[in-house]
């Protein structure tokens, strides 16, 4: 399942990477070939960045590549570490449910509204679902890294690796 799940979103971001640059190519040669400016590439871009923001974000979270502060965890032992991993895992455990609630309920209210995109006039929820959907990704992720790191804890009995 982890593997299917880590393939899905290096193929969503290599996916979504390749669509943005593609369409913001196709406007600049618009803007400079024609003198028109294709006016739903911004929309389309802008959203699909936030996906790709939150994808990224949780490969970032599952190949711990996240910028840390790590002076205090390298100097501390035992149960210090394990108490500070936690703590980091709670902590950002909330961010992503906050994220993922309120992703939720944006895109429950767009829904109700009927709100579409100026552009395109598409279902602006569908761009929306970005955030709750991403959300869970990290939040998943985070319980993820937080338990591996947790139990490297365990096993090296609290010396750095």
């Amino acid at each position: 399942m982890d593997q299917l799940l880590n393939r899905l979103e290096e193929w969503i971001v290599a996916i979504v990477m390749s669509v943005m640059s593609t369409i913001a190519f196709l406007n600049i040669l618009s803007r400079g070939i024609v003198n028109y400016s294709l006016s739903f590439t911004e929309e389309i871009t802008i959203n699909l960045f936030v996906f790709l923001t939150f994808v990224g974000t949780s490969i970032g979270v599952r190949q711990n590549a996240h910028l840390g502060f790590t002076l205090i965890f390298d100097r501390v032992n035992g149960m210090f570490k394990k108490g500070i991993t936690l703590l980091v895992g709670l902590l950002m455990g909330i961010l992503f449910l906050i994220l993922l609630y309120f992703g939720i309920q944006m895109v429950l209210f767009q829904m109700d509204m009927g709100q579409k995109t100026p552009s395109l006039g598409w279902p602006q929820w569908v761009f929306s679902l970005a955030m709750p959907v991403g959300a869970l990704l990290c939040l998943y992720r985070t319980i993820q890294a937080t338990v591996i790191e947790y139990r490297e804890e365990n096993v090296n009995g609290g010396k750095s690796v």
